[in-house]
């Protein structure tokens, strides 16, 4: 009994010092990038930062505005969220109370290869497919656009959005589908009235999750979408804020690369707030 009772607390030790490393990791990444953006945010000045849009950190007199890259994040991932978000959603539904068993296995199947697949190749076969399909049906000069990286954030967000949500969905006693086809209700009734409500913090887990992947992926945006500066337009090459770093930090110095530490910063408090009020509506869900 003792020795179970000293295995017990060695193992709440280990958990408790491995989410202290975990908090530290968070914690020092933020408190970096704090250090490293704040100067050129000053140097720029706050206004002219945040709110030009014009980005040219290589002329001979280089300006620094990122609204551009702000705006092509919001509307790419609010874009990918609309797409993929439905179409995750009810294949997770289907999956879950409406597939045969080897239909779900092919499917579930397919998606766990989404999800194993690195996002280079998404960019690689967009590059190659997609950009010159947009190309040609819209007839445009090139494809490589923020309508081209919307679709391939949404292909991208699919796994999560559908792996998160089935386990949600699979999670529900099945007392209360019982229930409510006792009292009448028809199999889709009950799905989408009893089924998808009762597992909706597991949804809601999956489109936080989709979220995530969506700001934070540069290189196949980068491959699709053009990367160039401009102010987001459908059809039109743009710049995403995690392209504009992966892009010039290589060749980067002195206030360009501050500059590119700050786009760095700012996404990263991009990311905490999309999170953060996420995570307040889902409280507020559960409190009603």
């Amino acid at each position: 009994m003792k020795q179970k009772k000293t295995l017990e607390q060695a193992v709440h030790g280990l958990f408790l010092i491995l989410g202290l490393v975990t908090v530290g990791c968070v914690l020092l990444i933020t408190v970096y990038l704090i250090i490293a953006g704040i100067p050129a945010i000053r140097e720029i000045g706050p206004v002219n930062f945040l709110f030009g849009q014009e980005w040219a950190s290589t002329a001979s007199e280089p300006k620094y505005g990122i609204l551009p890259f702000v705006l092509t994040s919001v509307y790419g991932t609010a874009g990918a969220i609309l797409l993929g978000v439905p179409i995750g959603f009810l294949t997770a539904v289907y999956l879950a109370k409406l597939a045969r068993p080897r239909v779900k296995a092919v499917i579930s199947g397919a998606v766990n290869l989404l999800a194993g697949i690195p996002s280079v190749v998404y960019g690689l076969v967009g590059m190659m497919v997609l950009v010159p399909g947009i190309r040609r049906l819209f007839q445009i000069p090139d494809g490589s656009s923020l309508f081209a990286a919307i679709i391939v954030l949404a292909i991208m967000i699919l796994p999560s959005i559908v792996k998160v949500s089935l386990t949600a969905l699979e999670a529900v006693p099945k007392e209360y589908e019982d229930a409510s086809l006792a009292l009448g209700a028809t199999s889709i009734e009950t799905y989408f009235r009893v089924s998808v409500p009762a597992a909706r913090s597991g949804i809601a887990a999956a489109v936080v999750l989709g979220v995530g992947r969506a700001i934070g992926e540069a290189m196949a945006v980068m491959m699709v979408s053009g990367n160039v500066a401009n102010m987001p337009s459908l059809f039109q090459s743009v710049r995403f804020l995690t392209t504009a770093v992966a892009s010039e930090m290589s060749y980067s110095a002195g206030l360009q690369r501050q500059a590119l530490f700050s786009v760095a910063l700012v996404l990263f408090l991009f990311i905490m707030l999309i999170n953060a009020a996420l995570n307040f509506f889902l409280k507020r869900g559960k409190e009603d």
